[in-house]
């Protein structure tokens, strides 16, 4: 019989027996089971051979800015499109690397490529989308249009 452990999550406490052994409550058990983290096997892109880069997205009171963090890329690594709304970054990268000696021949090979879209809200001034990557880090800025940009409080005065 295998061995229960007191937990102690969310406030839940262990249930105690007769016999004084303790088992974890069911909602507990339950949030242990839930709330653990997923396996980074898990979290890769399978179809791609590469995990899809973390992103920041922050608004300011006149623009949007997307952070996407994507090192050991070059600038011409990068595709950006913009298509009804819809803002694509993607890469495509192929590497090989062949090697010849007197009596063999070693080649590698790889291939990786990713793609994250994003779906614009309507108040972006999308002829003014512009993009640099510095340090390892793609920004794209997404400027608001004129009239989606918040105006300070003012004081009306009444006549």
């Amino acid at each position: 019989m295998s061995n229960l452990v007191t937990t102690r999550k969310n406030g839940s406490m262990a249930n105690t027996n007769s016999n004084g052994l303790n088992y974890p409550t069911w909602s507990s058990w339950i949030d242990e089971v839930f709330n653990r983290e997923i396996p980074s096997v898990f979290t890769s892109n399978f179809n791609t051979g590469m995990t899809l880069p973390k992103v920041n997205i922050r608004e300011t009171k006149d623009a949007y800015f997307v952070d996407m963090a994507v090192p050991g890329l070059k600038k011409s690594d990068f595709q950006i499109d913009l298509d009804n709304q819809v803002l694509s970054i993607s890469t495509q990268m192929e590497e090989s690397n062949e090697q010849k000696e007197d009596n063999f021949t070693r080649r590698e090979f790889g291939y990786s490529s990713f793609k994250r879209s994003f779906s614009l809200p309507e108040t972006v001034n999308e002829d003014d989308i512009n993009a640099e990557y510095t340090d390892g880090v793609l920004s794209i800025h997404l400027p608001k249009k004129e009239e989606a940009i918040q105006k300070p409080a003012r004081t009306i005065k009444i006549s």
